[in-house]
């Protein structure tokens, strides 16, 4: 059977991450949606995605497919249903479908002619971008469960305190030492070749990917991710890096989002909650204009490529889009849209020939080539979001 994971409606709710990737490539918990998926159904996936996207993720249809909604997480029980789904069934959760069968001769899909399985059990869905962090205990205990099962972790070293170290996981190639690592709320998972530098307080969940680094003395709250390659220092409380971003040095990040290529510069801070406590906004490209989460602690959410200098401060839900570079004293607005240069003096417009220039020389640093499909999918993430520089 052949496996396709589509993007659906919430993609636009899920901007400024998915400027950049389809939803199944979002890290929520250990892995990214479309690891997840993988690893149950053993099987590789493709994806229906927007078409400036498709030839970096490319989709492949072959003659009988489940299509697969990539904003739910898999359980082993909806996996089990996926795989039995025939001809003209689908799987919905209320009015969503999750999952559907289709063949490469049908013209049109119209649900009222299918079958409709209604799945009942409780599912992770990430319909905002605020879901990322604010459902990643759950996420990372699903991805804990899941990795480690019928495996034995690696010793953890004798000068490593740990509390109820059943909940901790360790990969081949990491190191750790003189840390303090609390798995009562939460399990740890220590990936491949991560590392936890002397000094490191954490409190779980966390989840470290492959590479990932903790800085002398970092203190860290559950529940937080470190995608691939990630350096962490300071203070973190609930907050998921998404792959390649660093925030290396002092300073607070509460209960944020970081893409892929994001820096953090020394000391850069942000607020979680409002003084007068009360429920934060958070800019909606959809509606182009300021939208409630229901939440009363929100930070930051910062799109890929997107830098700021020392001492940043960002104020309480505020979202940074694509390929934006802020520095300077005060407060920088709520929203600052992609390709920015500036901070709460004024903005002017990242030109794509220097964010380029920046691109190639980050991602080279990790061995990765900033390539022509790379350009050409920030250069349309640009001309879209052009709308919003027209205030500058």
């Amino acid at each position: 059977m052949n496996y396709i994971l589509f993007d659906g409606d919430v993609r636009k709710s899920l901007l400024p991450f998915t400027y950049t990737k389809p939803v199944a490539d979002l890290r929520v918990g250990i892995l990214t949606i479309r690891e997840k998926w993988e690893k149950h159904l053993g099987l590789t996936t493709t994806t229906v995605t927007e078409d400036y996207l498709e030839e970096k993720y490319p989709m492949v249809e072959l003659e009988e497919n489940i299509l697969i909604n990539a904003s739910f997480c898999p359980t082993k029980r909806l996996v089990d249903k996926v795989k039995n789904l025939s001809k003209n069934e689908a799987i919905f959760k209320g009015e969503d479908v999750i999952a559907f069968f289709t063949t490469d001769s049908q013209e049109e899909v119209n649900f009222e002619d299918y079958t409709q399985i209604e799945f009942e059990e409780e599912l992770i869905q990430i319909q905002n971008t605020w879901d990322i962090f604010s459902l990643n205990d759950k996420a990372i205990q699903q991805d804990f469960d899941l990795i480690t099962e019928d495996r034995t972790s690696q010793p953890i070293p004798d000068t490593v305190q740990c509390i109820n170290k059943e909940n901790i996981f360790v990969e081949e190639g990491a190191k750790l030492t003189y840390a303090v690592l609390n798995a009562s709320n939460g399990p740890i998972y220590i990936g491949k070749d991560a590392e936890i530098m002397e000094g490191c307080v954490v409190r779980g969940a966390l989840a470290m990917c492959t590479n990932a680094v903790l800085k002398l003395g970092a203190k860290i709250y559950g529940a937080t991710t470190l995608g691939p390659y990630c350096k962490v220092g300071g203070e973190v409380n609930n907050a998921v890096l998404m792959g390649y971003s660093n925030k290396g040095h002092d300073g607070f990040l509460g209960n944020s989002v970081l893409g892929e290529w994001c820096n953090l510069g020394a000391d850069t801070n942000n607020s979680n909650l409002k003084n007068n406590y009360a429920e934060v906004k958070l800019w909606n490209y959809e509606t182009g204009r300021f939208a409630k989460t229901g939440l009363q602690f929100c930070g930051l959410m910062m799109g890929d490529h997107s830098k700021c200098g020392i001492n940043t401060m960002f104020n309480t839900g505020t979202v940074v889009g694509v390929s934006a570079n802020i520095f300077g004293s005060g407060f920088p607005r709520n929203f600052v849209p992609s390709f920015s240069w500036g901070g709460a003096s004024g903005f002017t417009e990242y030109k794509t020939n220097k964010v380029f220039e920046v691109a190639n020389v980050v991602m080279q640093r990790r061995n990765i080539v900033f390539d022509e499909v790379e350009q050409r999918i920030l250069q349309h993430v640009f001309e879209e979001t052009a709308q919003f520089r027209k205030n500058y």
